[in-house]
């Protein structure tokens, strides 16, 4: 079993966000909703995944429902499952980042709340799925983040050793997932809104991908 590094996706590995707004604006169009969210404005809360996105187009525009929510929610899916990676693209230094894990054999894996099959989707178009030892979804198992019982999965998966694990990525769900497995997190910097993570207290955070190893290195060795 190895030391083992577990990533998040979305605003961790790759910027994902403008992509995931135009899925949004497609079902705010569909619906005959005038405004649209921003690409740069709402990136933020593009990272937080669709539910999100909706609901904040749907307060804008004073039609916001729970049911209006889960009824578009397929069709936002189904709109980016089209148009995945138009505009995504890995953050500065992230494939050489893995690469340097691997090489000194640290087990890497991905624990996302982007539902699998999406995930498995755009890594492969990115062509970087097979850096990663695991890819547990947010409908992998029957937990999502900041559930423990996906983090610990993707651990497995990746031939980790639970003990000698930490989790890297970007937001509160992720801290509180580090959290409640007791292991540490490094959050990253680089998302949008990023420099409130230092308020999460994470053990450690990094502004570019050059700087992951040596924090993973004192972290767990």
């Amino acid at each position: 079993m190895k030391r083992c590094v577990i990533f998040d996706l979305d605003g961790t590995l790759a910027d994902t966000s403008g992509d995931l707004i135009a899925a949004a604006n497609h079902c705010f169009e569909a619906m005959g909703i005038d405004e649209r969210l921003d690409p740069a404005a709402d990136a933020g809360t593009a990272v937080r995944g669709g539910r999100a996105m909706l609901t904040l187009g749907l307060t804008r525009a004073g039609l916001m429902s729970e049911e209006r929510v889960t009824k578009w929610y397929p069709e936002l899916l189904s709109a980016y499952d089209a148009a995945i990676d138009v505009n995504t693209t890995m953050y500065p230094g992230a494939v050489s980042a893995v690469e340097a894990l691997l090489r000194d054999d640290y087990a890497v894996g991905i624990c996302t709340n982007k539902p699998e099959a999406l995930a498995e989707k755009l890594l492969r178009s990115l062509g970087v799925r097979d850096l990663f030892g695991s890819m547990i979804g947010a409908d992998t198992t029957a937990a999502r983040k900041p559930d423990v019982l996906p983090y610990w999965t993707a651990v497995d998966q990746a031939g980790g050793r639970r003990d000698a694990s930490l989790l890297v990525g970007d937001s509160v769900t992720d801290r509180k997932t580090s959290a409640a497995a007791g292991v540490p997190s490094i959050l990253v910097t680089f998302a949008v809104g990023g420099e409130d993570v230092h308020v999460l207290q994470p053990e450690a955070v990094i502004d570019h991908f050059d700087e992951l190893q040596p924090k993973i290195v004192q972290l767990i060795g």
